[in-house]
């Protein structure tokens, strides 16, 4: 008698597949972004916001910026994996030398994973012998920002933040908050439901702008790198569906 188990293991030992969570993360980023926008849009209608809406709206915000940062991180990491497997489908000669160089210079895991995210975009054009982003270019201090909003909002710790008499937010001492402010004040649209006499960041910061903003930032970046790198990006085929409002 056959081994039905036997047989569904043998069956499945033929399938392999590689998901592209870059996609659905950048997706996920503009969908929250959208979805904030709304809510903003029918405040400034109706003039009504419901604790529920707020809560959704600061939901939507936060989960737009962290699915920006996850889509640059998969990005990068779905190329290395890629050329370190010899996973990709190019027919182009050049393209096929470009990641097998990156697969042969990426070949310690480890190391790779603990380089800091900009550097591994920067390592990665380096290996392809391509241009560099210029430290102070407007986009990639940009996502360097992202990424320091990330991370300050996922490793949180509560701060003091004093605003005394006669003086405006982030006029005392250097703070987080102000780090901020300094950063992104005057970037984009400021939260419509933040009073002003509150500090910019994060009451003022975590609107629909700042969502839209870690979105538009993110797929600039990686437009300007793979199109460095001269390679076809992830995302290409969805990128019209990337709105974020």
């Amino acid at each position: 008698m056959d081994d039905p188990a036997r047989d569904l293991q043998e069956d499945e030992d033929l399938i392999r597949f590689r998901d592209c969570f870059s996609v659905k993360y950048i997706q996920s980023a503009a969908l929250f972004s959208r979805l904030g926008y709304r809510i903003e849009q029918d405040y400034a209608v109706t003039g009504t916001l419901y604790a529920e809406q707020r809560l959704r709206h600061e939901a939507f915000i936060l989960n737009a910026l962290f699915s920006s940062v996850a889509f640059l991180e998969s990005t990068i990491n779905e190329l290395w994996s890629d050329a370190a497997d010899n996973a990709y489908f190019f027919s182009d000669k050049d393209s096929e030398t470009l990641l097998q160089a990156i697969g042969e210079k990426w070949n310690n895991e480890n190391y790779f994973d603990r380089t800091p995210l900009p550097v591994k975009y920067q390592k990665i054009l380096e290996t392809g012998n391509k241009s560099l982003f210029d430290e102070d270019d407007p986009v990639f201090s940009g996502i360097k920002d992202l990424i320091g909003i990330r991370n300050y909002l996922m490793h949180y710790r509560r701060e003091w933040v004093v605003i005394k008499a006669g003086q405006t937010p982030g006029a005392h001492t250097e703070t987080h908050a102000e780090k901020f402010e300094h950063l992104l004040k005057n970037r984009f649209a400021e939260n419509p439901f933040a009073p002003k006499n509150l500090p910019f960041f994060p009451d003022r910061c975590l609107g629909h702008g700042c969502a839209e903003w870690a979105v538009t930032t993110s797929l600039s970046f990686t437009d300007r790198f793979f199109k460095n790198l001269d390679l076809p990006a992830p995302y290409d085929g969805i990128k019209n569906e990337l709105l974020t409002r």
